[in-house]
């Protein structure tokens, strides 16, 4: 079916909904999402596609507000709900449905097959070279590469001129250099069209590396959004913390604070370990929460001398086991710590368990975390 390119031009998708599936499940999200990509990022059961599905018309919220631009898809309280095919949104679903029985062709033209025959075949031509995919027309799903079918159903979801696009886990299934390369197009492609796109994904890499916003969810709640800087390399929640890969959380109790230097000392429960941190407005003898990563450790065999890093301490290493090419670390130091080293730094410090080793660790990689 052909749609129309929206005229409201350089707009976003505002949402503002909620939707109850369960006893113990609800959807409950509001949030903004500019022309460009906004990752959904949360783990599985956070409510991502629910999301989707209730921008694309396939749920219809218990109550709320979507809307693109000035063009209102769902309003509860004026009783507007927008027909799927009126929203004019392209949707990528994580399987692709591609029609089996269909060339790359008719699957690519299937949505625009009213349009007078020169320009479906415009149409259709422009699309399929930005996705590097034209030599493939006669050719069916089944006989094309898993990156050839992704980019085939790429173009068939933009090839309408969809207001807005929607993408479940659309890379899930592909190895990392195909997935660059697809995302490469995509974001050339949107570049040039500047429309909103909402893009669930699982990883943190690829909210970080695609996302110009990123919006997190878990149990159907917005945890935290802004921008991949904002969110992931500092975040401020604990399961945020958690899902982007911040393997050490410590409870803490502040001793002292520098305002000057923009620097607190915590020191970390049950150990004589105190850590310097960014300053935030917890006052001295409050209990705060500090997320370290595992890779932001720095590891020696003997008390490293003449560092820019404040914090420096000793610890013992209690195990250490291979993951791939990564060597982690188990440190005892008053309280577990997890490190991650590569396997021929390991080999070269020449690390055993039950050693003394030392830990060290930048001011600006303890992340303080709110309440939860």
């Amino acid at each position: 079916m052909e749609t129309q390119k929206s005229s409201a031009g350089d707009v976003s998708l505002s949402i503002d909904i909620r939707k109850r599936l369960s006893e113990s499940f609800s959807l409950d999200a509001a949030f903004e999402a500019p022309p460009g990509f906004t990752m959904l990022l949360g783990p599985s059961g956070a409510g991502k596609t629910t999301l989707l599905n209730c921008v694309s018309g396939l749920l219809r919220p218990d109550t709320g507000r979507i809307k693109l631009g000035a063009e209102v898809f769902f309003d509860s309280a004026a009783k507007i709900a927008v027909s799927i095919r009126a929203r004019h949104l392209g949707y990528l679903f994580q399987t692709l449905a591609l029609f089996p029985h269909l060339t790359v062709k008719q699957n690519v033209e299937y949505g625009i097959a009213k349009l007078p025959p020169e320009l479906r075949h415009t149409r259709m031509m422009t699309l399929l070279e930005s996705f590097r995919v034209a030599h493939l027309l006669g050719r069916k799903p089944n006989e094309i590469s898993g990156g050839e079918r992704q980019r085939v159903a790429l173009a068939r979801s933009l090839v309408t001129n969809p207001a807005a696009l929607l993408l479940d886990e659309p890379m899930v299934a592909l190895d990392s250099f195909t997935r660059t390369k697809i995302l490469e197009d995509l974001r050339a492609w949107n570049a040039a069209n500047r429309i909103p796109v909402l893009y669930v994904t699982h990883s943190p890499e690829e909210a970080f590396a695609v996302g110009e916003r990123v919006v997190v969810l878990d149990s159907g709640r917005v945890l935290d959004q802004g921008s991949p800087q904002d969110v992931l390399v500092k975040p401020r929640h604990e399961k945020v913390a958690q899902l982007v890969g911040f393997e050490n959380v410590f409870d803490a109790i502040v001793r002292s604070t520098a305002e000057s230097q923009g620097t607190m000392r915590c020191q970390l429960n049950s150990s004589g370990v105190e850590l310097e941190t960014p300053l935030t407005s917890a006052e001295v003898g409050a209990r705060v929460r500090i997320a370290i990563r595992a890779g932001d450790v720095i590891v020696a065999p003997q008390r490293p001398q003449g560092l820019s890093a404040r914090n420096v301490f000793e610890g013992r290493l209690v195990a250490l086991s291979q993951e791939g090419a990564t060597v982690v670390l188990k440190i005892q130091a008053g309280v577990i710590f997890e490190v991650h080293i590569t396997l021929g730094a390991c080999k070269e410090l020449g690390l055993a368990s039950g050693q003394p080793i030392w830990l060290v660790i930048k001011t600006y990689s303890c992340s303080l975390l709110e309440p939860a």
